[in-house]
């Protein structure tokens, strides 16, 4: 959805409570689906959060995968998060995929995407990488904000909105990749161009004819973050394109 803003607030800011205390989560159930997925339901009053957990249980670092204003699971093109939650499983980094309890609610789907990098580090984690595609891209940023550039080294936008992005810049020490097709006729690529001015730093990676999907570059995308992710958990510097330019492939 294009730059839709936040329509309610979340009663749980200003909380002194951690934000998954503050979910004040009623029952939770969890299925293990393989040996590399497990499926969460947590149940609150103000909604249920669903997460699907790939990976290690206790991996050290996650990457954490949020939808756009009418929330899913699967991503851009091709379900772009779960060939990532396969692919990086195999690499031994977790994917966490939320289900919003609100979607397009810009507060409360930040305070979910928190609760779920809590959940994965009370197993352990001690490093993310917030993922959003479309309204998600503002929910990726902002939840990148709460945490300090050695927790959150990184964030990884597709297709993203502005709106809910003015806080970009308090990433100047992060590793910021702005994915965007040219074709995307819902939001189109002066979105991301805007949040990385206004971060002042990072890559912006435009994908000639793609949509706001990324249609049909989800394979192009795929290989990439299966060295892109790595790279960033681990602090290694990035290879190719340097940070603060334009990248546009064919």
């Amino acid at each position: 959805m294009a730059d839709e803003q936040p329509t309610t607030t979340a009663s749980e800011a200003g909380s002194d409570d951690t934000p998954l205390d503050a979910l004040g989560t009623l029952a939770m159930q969890t299925v293990s689906i393989d040996d590399q997925l497990d499926h969460l339901e947590l149940y609150t009053s103000r909604g249920l959060l669903s997460l699907l957990w790939h990976g290690p249980a206790d991996a050290s670092t996650v990457v954490v995968c949020v939808g756009g204003a009418m929330g899913g699971l699967l991503g851009p093109d091709g379900g772009l998060y779960h060939r990532l939650g396969v692919g990086l499983a195999e690499l031994g980094i977790g994917v966490m995929r939320v289900s919003y309890r609100r979607p397009n609610d810009l507060a409360l789907c930040v305070h979910d995407t928190l609760a779920a990098m809590e959940l994965a580090a009370r197993h352990g984690a001690l490093r993310f990488l917030p993922m959003g595609h479309s309204f998600g891209g503002a929910v990726a940023i902002q939840a990148a904000c709460h945490l300090d550039a050695q927790s959150a080294p990184g964030v990884v936008t597709f297709a993203t909105q502005s709106a809910g992005c003015e806080m970009a810049d308090r990433l100047h020490d992060r590793d910021l990749l702005f994915v965007h097709g040219t074709n995307d006729s819902i939001l189109p690529h002066q979105a991301s161009e805007m949040v990385r001015m206004l971060a002042g730093t990072g890559e912006l990676w435009l994908l000639p004819g793609a949509d706001h999907l990324l249609a049909p570059a989800g394979d192009e995308i795929y290989q990439r973050m299966l060295t892109h992710v790595p790279s960033v958990l681990s602090g290694a510097p990035q290879d190719g394109a340097a940070q603060d330019e334009t990248n546009e492939t064919s």
